[in-house]
């Protein structure tokens, strides 16, 4: 795997990344260092965490995932700086106020949820800083439609801005990014950061796979003009897309247990739809009649896309690290992408 450099940053990243939102939570830390050893041994040198994680989000695992890459740091002198570490700063609460009081995202509040993450990370810098969903009201997390009746925005985008200018300046971080945005959003930023010198964003994380592309709903052309790259989240929506809920569901006494869908309130989600199994399990289907594994198909689909910069893969073992790794060597057909159209324009993208 070659490095790419993200947006207009300096930031040289491989194009998969370890997502670790489960290192703390189905991830115990013995098995969450096997799978970081691995994966930097296998070429891939950018994380990406956040201060919210372990997800599901508890206040008892709020901040464990960056407390067990801190101390992965410092078991293994050296690797810090052969890797490119990406985290997040929480957006407004939605219901989780061990994180911060109140509603907003003040610079205070960024200031507080930076130097909290590089004390667990134990680094002295966090090379991608990202706002982990936008501070003003925006449809995201499966809710279709944007309310203007919802707004309750307290802190402008030019605000956090400066407060994010100001941790680069002070060197706490290098280069910044944003997380299930929208066009909108991307263009204010950027507009914003030219307008006034401050840094330009290199990135947004948001969803993106064969039951989500609503990317491609104008953030694709978006980001493609301003030169920002897509970390393209939950590539195999949530685990649907690996084929190991088609026969069993994702509730009840056949569906399969310990994984992220067992857990009622991810149940309740965007996932956890039923419109969303149905449109995987076609997918799944077809990459099977074309010789390929589920997990395979998903994968490279994200893999070879022109959209995508990096791709963020999260895996609960070493078995799941390697298979989809392995998947970066296969290539879809201009048939099997064309199918792949027909099939989206049919089911749309029911994990949106």
């Amino acid at each position: 795997m070659n490095p790419v450099r993200l947006g207009h940053s300096d930031l040289m990243v491989s194009p998969i990344c370890l997502g670790t939102m489960t290192f703390g939570e189905q991830v115990s830390e013995a098995d969450a260092f096997a799978i970081m050893d691995r994966a930097l041994e296998r070429g891939v040198n950018f994380w990406d965490t956040a201060e919210m994680y372990a997800v599901p989000a508890r206040q008892e695992t709020y901040g464990a995932t960056e407390r067990i890459i801190g101390r992965w740091f410092q078991a293994r002198p050296g690797a810090r700086q052969q890797v490119v570490l990406a985290s997040k700063v929480a957006g407004p609460s939605r219901g989780m106020p061990w994180i911060r009081d109140g509603q907003g995202m003040t610079p205070a509040d960024i200031v507080a949820s930076c130097e909290g993450s590089l004390r667990r990370l134990q680094t002295e810098v966090i090379d991608l800083y990202q706002i982990h969903w936008p501070e003003r009201h925006v449809p995201a997390f499966g809710n279709l439609y944007y309310d203007p009746a919802k707004e309750v925005t307290q802190t402008s985008i030019h605000t956090q801005l400066e407060t994010l200018a100001k941790l680069v300046q002070q060197g706490k971080v290098r280069a910044i990014g944003l997380s299930n945005e929208t066009p909108y959003g991307v263009h204010e930023f950027v507009r914003l950061a030219e307008q006034h010198g401050l840094p330009r964003v290199a990135s947004v994380q948001n969803p993106y796979c064969l039951i989500n592309r609503s990317w491609e709903n104008g953030m694709d052309e978006s980001c493609h003009r301003l030169d920002v790259g897509l970390l393209a989240y939950s590539p195999l929506g949530i685990g649907l897309l690996t084929g190991k809920y088609d026969a069993g569901g994702t509730t009840g006494p056949r569906a399969p247990q310990g994984t992220r869908l067992s857990y009622p309130s991810v149940q309740k989600q965007r996932w956890g739809r039923p419109e969303a199994l149905d449109a995987a399990r076609v997918y799944n289907h077809l990459a099977r009649t074309h010789g390929l594994t589920p997990t395979q198909l998903a994968l490279a689909f994200c893999y070879r896309n022109w959209r995508v910069a990096s791709t963020i893969i999260g895996v609960t073992s070493l078995a799941q690290l390697e298979d989809n790794l392995d998947a970066w060597s296969v290539t879809l057909t201009p048939e099997l992408l064309e199918q792949i159209d027909l099939y989206r324009w049919k089911y749309r993208d029911p994990g949106q």
